[in-house]
């Protein structure tokens, strides 16, 4: 093995952080996820994080799982709703096997929120709604990206935008392709981590029932 390898491996060892934020009680937790996920989103937001909206989503498809980040775009009491293509390799996966992760990495916080769920296609006219609140640029990359399908060069792709740009004239609405939509995530389970001294973390955990939902504390 090179030397330098062995340093990296040592660097990676001893890479640590103390957490030091106030402890998640149970009787300071929301009743409901949804609530207690409003909550901690505003913290983060208040905070100034980053595209604190990004989460990591888990699909699994062909027994395998993949993850890649996309963005929470709306949420209800119903679920947790991204949108995207619908011919990209989550969707073709979540057609497969609804089942899916996501982790919203709210590291700056010592934070983070795991959920477990299905993942439903949203109506079409939600996701038409959307649709029209999107930047003109990012309409325009969706005509000219067949996401997730392999493509020669970057040249190609800009050469395919710029089709794009010539069939919808400025100052036209950009109509949505049909390939695009959105879909909701409908949890069974939300955990939410809060990070602490020694990596005894506080876990709570809620879960669903026929009753609404039940939480627990999960040691760490």
């Amino acid at each position: 093995m090179d030397p330098s390898d062995l340093q990296q491996q040592a660097d990676l060892a001893g890479m640590r952080v103390r957490y030091t934020p106030g402890p998640l009680h149970e009787h300071e937790a929301a009743g409901s996820p949804f609530v207690q996920f409003r909550d901690w989103l505003a913290a983060a937001v208040a905070a100034g994080l980053v595209e604190p909206n990004a989460f990591v989503l888990a699909t699994v498809g062909d027994g395998r799982p993949s993850s890649r980040l996309v963005l929470l775009k709306e949420l209800d009491e119903r679920g947790f709703v991204f949108y995207t293509n619908t011919g990209s390799r989550k969707a073709r996966e979540i057609a497969a096997n609804p089942s899916v992760s996501a982790c919203f990495p709210w590291f700056a916080m010592a934070r983070q929120v795991v959920l477990q769920g299905k993942a439903e296609p949203i109506e079409p006219e939600a996701a038409e709604a959307y649709w029209r609140t999107r930047p003109r640029e990012s309409q325009l990359g969706a005509w000219a990206s067949d996401q997730s399908r392999p493509i020669a060069d970057r040249a190609t792709l800009h050469a395919r935008l710029a089709e794009v740009q010539e069939r919808f004239a400025e100052g036209d609405d950009v109509p949505i392709p049909p390939g695009w939509g959105g879909y909701r995530i409908v949890p069974g389970e939300v955990e939410f981590w809060q990070g602490q001294p020694g990596r005894l973390h506080d876990r709570l955990c809620y879960r669903r029932s026929a009753d609404g939902w039940v939480r627990e504390r999960l040691q760490p």
